[in-house]
């Protein structure tokens, strides 16, 4: 119907065909490593793509690194001086003209997480990714208003997905 076409981004011509160009979207150019790869057949790429171009909200450059417990320990020390492996960190660059970043995912943390909350495994890696790649366009939850505008997107974008509210009670 063109209410459906309509919402896919097409439009009908003048002589009434389809037009099937979209509306342009920012381009997301990904690396996504995987450095403890157990969890490797739960992220393929065109997964990992599709849960960031959901949040994503310009044109952005961003390496995906999946890692072991040494390595996300060491890096949160390092750079945010907590001795201990976190689930997802995320090193913003640049926001502007492009969004420039890495995001770092500690498996382990993320699998004991998902168990915890009883969350699947995909779901819990979709919500950080998401997290992650707000976190990369300057969102931040540090003040209230800030957490409460951050946890409303990642909301929103989450059940654009298919998945559930990771913030309701």
């Amino acid at each position: 119907s063109a209410g459906r076409a309509h919402r896919r981004g097409l439009r009908r011509g003048q002589e009434g065909k389809l037009d099937v160009t979209r509306a342009a979207r920012p381009t997301l150019r990904l690396s996504l490593q995987f450095a403890d790869a157990r969890h490797r057949d739960q992220l393929p790429r065109h997964q990992v793509m599709r849960w960031m171009r959901a949040a994503r909200e310009a044109p952005a450059e961003i390496t995906v690194r999946i890692v072991d417990a040494d390595e996300g320990q060491s890096l949160n020390r390092d750079y945010r001086h907590k001795d201990y492996a976190t689930n997802v960190l995320t090193f913003d660059y640049a926001h502007e003209p492009v969004v420039v970043a890495d995001l770092i995912l500690c498996a382990p943390v993320v699998e004991r997480e998902a168990r915890d909350e009883g969350k699947t495994l995909q779901a819990h890696y979709a919500h950080l990714l998401v997290h992650g790649t707000l976190h990369a366009q300057g969102y931040d939850h540090e003040a209230e208003d800030d957490a409460e505008v951050m946890e409303a997107r990642e909301s929103e974008v989450m059940r654009s997905l298919g998945f559930d509210d990771p913030y309701a009670r």
